[in-house]
C-alpha cells in the first residue's frame, strides 16, 4: 500500500507525527508523494479513521532508500506483504528517517528485516498513528 498522489490538504498535525515525519491527519485515506528525495513538513497527508490506521517506521540513516516490508501478523510468515521506502524527513527539529504505511486495517503487523526474518511487530489501531522504531 503506497501513498496516493493528490489529497485534500487542510489536515491537522498527527500527535507529533507532523514534526517527526511531516504528516497531517484529515479523515480516512492517506495521500502524499512517493519519491526517494527528502521530505519537508506537510509533505505527507494522512487521512484515517474507523478501522483504518497508519504505521510510521522510524529507521536509522543506514536504511535510507531501503524498502521495508510489513504483513498482517495473523497471516503468518507467508502473508501478503506491503512495503514502503525509508525516506529522509527534514523538519525544524532536524533530520530523521522513516517509512510511512498508510491505510492499514487495524491489527498487529510483522515488520520484516533486511535478512528476511521478523524485526518486530506493531499494533495499528483505527484512527491512530502507530510507531515502530527499527531495532538496533
Amino acid at each position: 500500500m503506497r501513498p496516493t498522489h493528490g489529497g485534500t490538504g487542510g489536515g491537522r498535525p498527527a500527535g507529533g507525527l507532523g514534526e517527526a515525519a511531516g504528516a497531517h491527519v484529515t479523515g480516512t485515506h492517506v495521500t502524499g508523494a512517493h519519491a526517494a528525495g527528502a521530505t519537508g513538513p506537510g509533505s505527507v497527508v494522512l487521512e484515517l479513521g474507523g478501522d483504518v490506521g497508519v504505521l510510521v517506521l522510524h529507521a536509522p540513516a543506514a536504511l535510507h532508500g531501503a524498502e521495508i516490508e510489513i504483513s498482517p501478523a495473523a497471516e503468518g510468515p507467508r502473508g501478503r506483504r506491503t512495503h514502503a521506502l525509508v525516506r529522509e524527513r527534514v523538519t525544524a527539529a532536524g533530520i530523521g528517517y522513516a517509512a510511512v504505511y498508510p491505510g492499514l486495517a487495524a491489527g498487529r503487523y510483522l515488520v520484516w528485516g533486511q535478512d528476511g526474518a521478523p524485526a518486530g511487530s506493531a499494533v495499528v489501531q483505527g484512527g491512530r498513528v502507530a510507531r515502530f522504531a527499527w531495532p538496533g
